[in-house]
């Protein structure tokens, strides 16, 4: 069996051999963090997130979660994609649906679950009557927290992890272990007076430095929300239509991010820039077939139609867009009808408004 000190050495080259750009080593203990967590839930700021209330403190002691854990491996994997459209010019195209850039190729719980089992199975292998357990999104872990305390990046104040060598445009994954490997250091904060993300954020989300409200934030209102979006909300939606990505593309620390590597992250079907129109003309089955492996699959077809019913409202106003409209004016769902109405309502308000 060799050192733990030569095993996380191991880890570290194995990981890259398997895609991930980075591990880091921490222990389990994050006291504040937790704390922190507890006061958000407290504010109600997880919203329908109800899974984020029931797990509560657990998500801060993974030794709770997996008893015997005294180590997580922290994992981080870049997914922006190469060859899409720039994501400023989808944004500044209203008649273009925007999909969060993580979301325009293939689901990565799936991707980086199977290759951090991979990587546990390879500890595993090297020393006898370890265990582990691994997590993508998939548990009531903390994962940003222990992040940041294993060296993979800083919290920033959009309360996504930074990176200072390849900036926030990455996925992170867990691999909780009983082995006693070395730890590293937690990374420090560089978000220093820069306020970009804060001053941009279309719905004020971000209701202070590190602080994230997200009842508000799109990401919340177009995936996690599964009712009628709050009316004040839907203008400054625009046309993203799953996720929104502004915090992270006024980010300075993206100057250093990179372009994944990763064929499964590439863009599918040419999301990163079809037609409003075009999107909200797909059936059911349409939607399912091409959202196959895909992250966009889990909002259902219904909050779909949703999405794009808000971003055709605060499209520019044609007779394609109208007729769009209209033919779904009688859908059988209830949540839809309103936001298609609310969304031609918008465009009578319009016409009003041109007329006098």
């Amino acid at each position: 069996m060799p050192s733990f000190t030569q095993l996380a050495d191991d880890i570290r080259a194995w990981s890259r051999e398997l895609g991930f750009q980075q591990v880091g080593i921490t222990d389990v203990t994050i006291a504040q963090d937790e704390e922190r967590l507890m006061q958000w839930l407290e504010q109600g700021r997880h919203g329908e997130m109800d899974y984020m209330q029931r797990h509560g403190r657990r998500r801060a002691r993974p030794q709770e979660l997996v008893p015997g854990t005294i180590r997580l491996i922290s994992a981080r994997m870049d997914y922006l994609p190469p060859e899409t459209l720039p994501p400023e010019d989808v944004l500044e195209k209203p008649e273009l649906g925007y999909i969060s850039r993580y979301a325009l190729g293939r689901d990565y719980h799936k991707v980086m679950r199977k290759r951090l089992a991979q990587l546990a199975e390879r500890i595993q292998g090297q020393v006898a009557g370890s265990t582990y357990r691994v997590f993508v999104d998939s548990g009531p872990v903390l994962e940003k927290a222990f992040a940041r305390q294993a060296g993979l990046g800083w919290i920033g104040k959009h309360t996504n992890v930074i990176n200072s060598r390849a900036g926030s445009w990455f996925f992170l994954g867990e691999i909780l272990t009983n082995l006693p490997l070395p730890t590293d250091e937690p990374a420090s904060d560089h978000c220093g007076t820069c306020r970009a993300c804060i001053d941009v954020c279309p719905t004020r989300a971000i209701v202070a430095p590190y602080e994230l409200d997200a009842t508000r934030c799109i990401s919340y209102l177009t995936i996690e929300m599964r009712g009628s979006i709050p009316v004040e909300f839907r203008k400054p939606m625009g046309n993203r239509i799953y996720g929104c990505d502004d915090c992270q593309l006024v980010c300075p620390w993206n100057k250093f991010a990179r372009l994944t590597v990763e064929a499964d992250f590439k863009a599918r079907h040419g999301l990163d820039g079809v037609t409003l129109v075009s999107l909200f003309g797909w059936n059911e089955e349409e939607f399912l077939k091409r959202t196959e492996g895909s992250a966009i699959r889990r909002i259902g077809y219904e909050c779909w139609l949703r999405n794009i019913a808000v971003a055709l409202g605060n499209a520019p106003t044609t007779e394609t867009v109208l007729t769009a409209l209209q033919a779904r004016a009688n859908h059988p769902s209830p949540l839809v009808r309103e936001h298609v109405h609310w969304a031609l309502e918008q465009h009578q308000m319009v016409a009003a408004g041109d007329e006098i």
